[in-house]
């Protein structure tokens, strides 16, 4: 009887055939020979068919010829023909290193607990240039409850029963980088990284992480996704939205237009489409905000108008007050603290629903205390010291860990769960866990060009 080999290399491959040969030599090339090799050419009609052919005969290796499945099918059906104890993807535009075989599987072999291992890698042009390093923090189960950062669908080894016993992957989803499996994974099995690059990742014109918008929507579809399916899956919340109006601040936005519709609008209709949101309240000590608010929207049952007193709306001062004044006349009582609260910011017209519901749907995820809404800047900052300029963190210089990069806050939005709201008096408290928004969705309205520029933008959001 042959004896099964200890790890499953699969390639999937469409329409890859200028980088598919570098990927396949780098899986030949492993120190650690006891693999099989599968390559699958999903529906390519360059010359992949052509490359593939010529390995085909060699010893450990299969090839595969369907029709375009996409990718997740694609990986089930490797799922279902892998003869390995580990399995691997390996896209057909990266590679390996020749010791990420052995290094991954001896990380397996020596910890029966780990279900899972990744590695650091290296950034690729379209040419093989190194361009950058991705260096991941060493951590254990107990400390990526906050990451929303998966590990690297590709190039990281899986114990195959495990995934197995998952379902494998989930195939609903068109637009994929690994975070589906990857929420699954770590709610049942350990994972390990290895702080070394042991792969080539290929950034060019054409892979999936070039549509930053489609994953991060995507993103927030499968945490909804997850939490649909706990019991008592929804987190009733409270949605508040500030505004000091033109006699408290000349500058106030709320009632200007974008795209057609008030600025105000964009805000409220953003939150009146998440299901979790029980009430709206708009609270300014601005007549005209209160009689445009119960003028055009006084036959919704979810939008109310309070009045916010005049030294709680100055400059200096937060929501807090506000809020604690809003919450008797909402009747939050019902909810036995089981309930967040969620500040929206007028100056973000273009936050939509579907971040809103994934801020929610991260605070039951990962059991945080509060979300708030970021966009990666990995940009070097430099401050003045009184002799020139000089970088402003230590962390500047590249490569850097993941969780040194900066984040800056944007979208406007921050929620927090009523027991820490009321236990530390703020809305950005405890443990804090985050969401990546797009371009679009930060865009912040803070003067006449912003104004211009979010015109522009309406035509892209059309809430």
């Amino acid at each position: 009887m042959k004896k099964s080999p200890l790890v499953t290399v699969y390639i999937t491959n469409h329409n890859y055939g200028k980088y598919l040969k570098k990927s396949i030599e780098s899986v030949l090339a492993q120190t650690m020979k006891d693999f099989e090799l599968i390559i699958i050419d999903d529906g390519s009609t360059d010359n992949s068919r052509g490359i593939i052919q010529a390995y085909e005969g060699k010893k450990n290796i299969r090839t595969i010829f369907q029709k375009n499945k996409g990718l997740n099918i694609t990986n089930n059906i490797a799922l279902r023909s892998a003869r390995g104890e580990f399995i691997v993807r390996l896209d057909a535009d990266d590679y390996l290193d020749k010791n990420a075989l052995l290094l991954m599987s001896n990380a397996l072999k020596d910890n029966d607990e780990i279900g899972m291992v990744f590695a650091d890698y290296y950034y690729v042009d379209a040419y093989g240039n190194v361009t950058g390093h991705e260096r991941r923090f060493s951590f254990d189960k107990g400390e990526i409850t906050l990451l929303d950062k998966p590990a690297h669908g590709a190039c990281t080894m899986i114990r195959t029963k495990c995934l197995l016993d998952l379902g494998g992957y989930s195939e609903g989803y068109k637009c994929q980088d690994g975070y589906e499996l990857w929420l699954r994974f770590i709610e049942k099995y350990k994972v390990e990284n290895i702080n070394l690059p042991l792969f080539y990742y290929r950034r060019h014109g054409r892979n999936l992480t070039g549509d930053e918008t489609k994953i991060l929507k995507t993103r927030a579809k499968i945490k909804k996704d997850l939490v649909s399916k706990r019991a008592g899956g929804k987190l009733p919340t409270l949605a508040v939205v500030p505004v000091r109006g033109e006699d408290m601040d000349p500058e106030d936005i709320s009632l200007r237009t974008v795209g057609g519709k008030k600025i105000l609008d964009w805000i409220v209709t953003s939150a009146l489409g998440v299901k979790d949101i029980f009430k709206v309240v708009v609270s300014s000590p601005d007549k005209r905000v209160e009689e445009y608010v119960r003028s055009n929207y006084k036959g919704s049952r979810k939008v109310k108008f309070i009045k916010r007193e005049r030294v709680k709306a100055q400059l200096n001062e937060g929501l807090v007050d506000t809020v604690k004044d809003i919450l008797p006349d909402v009747s939050v009582d019902k909810y036995k603290s089981k309930m967040a609260i969620l500040q929206l910011s007028i100056e973000y017209p273009f936050l939509e629903a579907i971040y809103i519901q994934k801020m929610i749907n991260t605070i039951q995820v990962f059991n945080v205390d509060s979300v708030i809404c970021v966009r990666p800047d990995n940009n070097i900052f430099y401050k003045h010291n009184g002799h020139g300029m000089v970088p402003a963190f230590k962390e500047s210089i590249f490569p850097k860990l993941e969780r040194d990069y900066i984040y800056r806050r944007e979208g406007g939005a921050s929620l927090v769960t009523l027991k820490a709201f009321k236990k530390h008096k703020g809305f950005i408290v405890g443990r804090t866990g985050h969401i990546v928004i797009d371009p679009v969705a930060a865009h912040r309205i803070a003067s006449n060009l912003d104004l211009e520029v979010a015109n522009f933008l309406s035509k892209k959001r059309r809430i």
